[in-house]
């Protein structure tokens, strides 16, 4: 009866760790541009677009591949150079697939780069869930995507196909949901991505030029996307991404929208 007691109080206990565990923090670091390595309660890391060596406005201590740590899973919003980055290289050093639109990695494995167990195929609307408790959902992004690579014969830089540009919903273990944009300007869409999949976070581009200006991130936010916080990204990092934190904020004027006005290099857990 006693050994019956002690085996109960002992799964108890394995249980409401297991529990705690799911319900714990998530970290997420910006590394600068759209690269992020989020850590998910249960310990799984995630690296958003890694474009890290060849960075503008990265942190030089952090600029270091091995510093990094260990990798789980890579996404890659779309094919550009600042956003596939050391996408690759970071792949193949800890043996993880590369998830992105599947005309991406589609090219990559045909061009020999990849091998198929690194780069499988997924598209908009498609979900997985690679570990338990998290899903992840490729959405909607209005951009282009291409890819500038050495011709594998050649040697030569040449531009290939890089499917259509893409989002990410990512659901974590204790719930928590972060909506990473990739590069988009504004599309009616997002307001129903918003009331379906109800973003905590949202990581959004407003640079300008290239992607949403502060202007549009912040009607994205406000007016249809609605989540409870908001992490400027993408701006900066050349000359025709002008947009800035302070104009973001100003043009969400009285919101629920929690801005997130950070450095590159800042790290914070939700």
């Amino acid at each position: 009866m006693m050994f019956r007691l002690l085996s109960a109080i002992a799964m108890a206990c394995v249980l409401l760790a297991g529990t705690a565990s799911a319900q714990g923090k998530a970290e997420l670091l910006w590394y600068s541009q759209a690269a992020f390595k989020l850590t998910t309660p249960g310990g799984k890391v995630i690296l958003f677009d890694p474009w890290i060596m060849g960075a503008t406005k990265i942190p030089p201590e952090l600029k270091d591949l091995d510093k990094i740590g260990k990798v789980d899973l890579i996404l890659v919003t779309h094919g550009h150079g600042d956003h596939l980055g050391d996408s690759l290289t970071l792949s193949k050093k800890h043996n993880v697939p590369i998830w992105a639109p599947a005309g991406l990695n589609q090219t990559l494995l045909t061009l020999g780069l990849m091998p198929a167990n690194l780069v499988p195929r997924m598209n908009k609307g498609g979900t997985i869930e690679p570990f338990p408790g998290v899903k992840i959902t490729m959405v909607h992004a209005e951009h282009s995507s291409e890819m500038v690579l050495k011709d594998p014969t050649t040697g030569k830089d040449t531009t290939y196909f890089a499917g259509e540009p893409a989002g990410f919903i990512i659901e974590l273990e204790n719930g928590f949901k972060i909506y990473h944009m990739g590069d988009t300007g504004l599309f009616g869409d997002m307001k129903m991505i918003g009331e379906l999949y109800k973003p905590d976070l949202l990581l959004v581009p407003i640079g300008g030029h290239y992607v949403m200006n502060p202007k549009d991130a912040a009607y994205a936010a406000k007016e249809l996307i609605k989540p409870k916080m908001a992490w400027p990204m993408h701006y900066a990092s050349n000359p025709f991404l002008r947009g800035t934190p302070a104009e973001f904020k100003a043009a969400l004027g009285q919101t629920s929208v929690q801005v997130i006005d950070a450095e590159p290099g800042t790290k914070k857990e939700f």
